[in-house]
């Protein structure tokens, strides 16, 4: 097995994905992870303390990118056109690999409580980044938590379609995320 070849941590969030939709997350082993990805259980350490922390990889880069985008946005954006701003941002980092996975990924958290637990608990940190990077623009509290919130909201709704949109239409992930957000901006003045 190749120790130091390039790409490990990706191959290894490849062949996760696989077992878990093929086997199932409770019946797939760090072994069998390892052994797919073609390296050997050290390095799968190296990469993530456990099976659980795959379906989070690269949480601290999108976190990061929304929030820069945030902060990056024109001085005089709205909460949620910073958080559009935020959305492009992060929306560029992901390429046809992120794209390909989604829907297995999606069948992988279905079929798992421990899993749907742990992307829960992704979303409250992609949630929680946006609403700092707000915070620090000078947004009021509780306006930033909502339009954090809706962010999320906004990103996973773009992700599952650009994801699931045919391979040779689907182009990139942002105009996606952005239409989900103006969605919700709609259904959100709606409210009353």
């Amino acid at each position: 097995m190749a120790r130091w070849e390039p790409g490990a941590r990706e191959r290894l969030v490849v062949a996760a994905v696989e077992l878990f939709t093929e086997q199932g997350y409770d019946a797939t082993t760090v072994t069998q992870i390892a052994e797919q990805a073609g390296v050997t259980r050290s390095t799968f350490f190296r990469y993530f303390p456990d099976k659980r922390d795959l379906l989070v990889a690269g949480q601290e880069t999108l976190s990061q990118l929304l929030a820069d985008g945030i902060a990056e946005a024109p001085q005089g954006a709205s909460p949620l056109e910073a958080v559009a701003a935020g959305l492009e941002r992060a929306s560029s980092a992901m390429g046809p690999m992120n794209r390909e996975l989604g829907p297995r990924l999606k069948a992988a958290v279905a079929a798992s409580a421990e899993l749907q637990e742990r992307d829960a608990l992704k979303s409250v940190g992609l949630a929680a980044a946006m609403t700092t990077a707000l915070v620090a623009r000078g947004v009021p509290g509780p306006t930033a938590h909502l339009a954090g919130e809706l962010g999320v909201l906004a990103f996973k709704m773009g992700y599952a379609g650009w994801s699931e949109a045919d391979c040779e239409t689907a182009g990139e992930l942002a105009p996606y995320t952005l239409t989900a957000l103006d969605e919700l901006r709609a259904a959100s003045a709606s409210l009353g």
